[in-house]
């Protein structure tokens, strides 16, 4: 008896174990087209820095850097999932032919990162050019993936030295995690943005 009653005790407690683990994250940040690809890493073992194909290759060479914080402005995100993509120099989303999943769409010039404790993250990459035959900005694109809560993306990476960069553009960035329009500086011969960006600000549903 003694024994059947350990045994449905210890059933209990891997039920319930199962039962926290297995929770889904909550839906935030409403609709987003290609934020599953913030999971398309594969088997690679993220860490706070990546280094995007094409960074040894092309000028000028870009480093984004900055930090990730809790809504509270102050406290480091520590475990989140940050994916960037963007064109290449002469404003496409170049593929091999080979790509998988969103990166058909994205193309194979995009990495990812995982926040430490201190919530830090750098990418080593080069700066995009604007869509061909347009005037639209340059942009890079940014997804966040928090513990808990589904993928969201935030306002893109901007240019304030880009002279396509319209005032409604300037008006407008800011509304999810912080503006994204930075004036990169060179730094140690590399283009540099610094950008701290504040998980859930603005964000639908958070």
């Amino acid at each position: 008896m003694f024994r059947n009653i350990l045994f449905l005790l210890f059933c209990l407690s891997i039920y319930s174990c199962q039962s926290q683990t297995e929770q889904p994250d909550k839906k935030v940040g409403g609709p987003c087209e290609g934020c599953e690809a913030v999971h398309e890493y594969g088997d690679q073992v993220l860490n706070a820095i990546d280094t995007l194909p094409g960074f040894m290759e092309n000028e000028p060479k870009l480093k984004l850097t900055g930090k990730l914080f809790k809504l509270d402005g102050k406290t480091p995100a520590a475990n989140t999932i940050m994916y960037i993509y963007h064109t290449n120099a002469r404003g496409i989303y170049e593929k091999k032919g080979d790509e998988t999943g969103w990166g058909k769409r994205h193309g194979f010039i995009r990495g990812w990162i995982k926040t430490g404790d201190d919530g830090k993250y750098t990418f080593y990459t080069y700066r995009p050019a604007s869509y061909p035959d347009t005037t639209l900005p340059a942009h890079i694109h940014t997804t966040v993936k928090e513990p808990g809560k589904t993928a969201y993306f935030i306002d893109d990476f901007f240019f304030d030295d880009d002279p396509y960069l319209p005032q409604r553009v300037r008006e407008g960035t800011g509304k999810r995690g912080g503006s994204g329009i930075s004036q990169p500086v060179m730094k140690n011969g590399i283009l540099t943005i610094e950008r701290d960006i504040i998980l859930g600000l603005n964000i639908p549903n958070y």
